[in-house]
């Protein structure tokens, strides 16, 4: 059987590769948040997409979290009128990308605050841990 506080730690250690991906996806967007095309008419970057589900570790015992599905946002471009950019069609719109700041605002600071919290759980798991090992060593 495994140790409550190795499970912990490694479901907490799931948790924060997730978040860290997700955070890697959420840059990537803040990144190309004004990425047109390379020619005249072409789409602009797409808004990356990630979704996270439950799966169950058999040798934890436990459900634990992964990448379910790394994806792309299928809503529409905007579209900003600019004669004198290459990107232009032949009625100077442009495509920008479907990148919304504050939608990625919030999905940064979520994905931050649950890796911390996952932090949090490896920081108690190796202080209990110490603990024990500190007890066994003056019983």
């Amino acid at each position: 059987m495994i140790d409550p506080l190795v499970a912990a730690s490694s479901i907490a250690g799931a948790g924060m590769d997730a978040q860290s991906l997700r955070l890697r996806v959420v840059s990537e967007n803040i990144a190309n948040a004004r990425s047109t095309g390379a020619t005249a008419g072409s789409d602009p970057y797409s808004r990356k997409t990630i979704v996270l589900g439950q799966s169950f570790d058999r040798e934890l015992g436990a459900a634990s979290v992964s990448v379910r599905e790394l994806g792309t946002d299928k809503t529409p471009f905007q579209v900003e009128y600019d004669p004198g950019n290459p990107a232009a069609d032949a009625n100077g719109n442009v495509k920008l990308p479907n990148v919304n700041m504050i939608v990625e605002m919030a999905d940064m600071r979520e994905a931050t605050r649950s890796y911390e919290a996952g932090l949090q759980v490896m920081k108690q798991a190796r202080s209990m841990i110490s603990m024990t090992i500190d007890l066994l060593r003056n019983a």
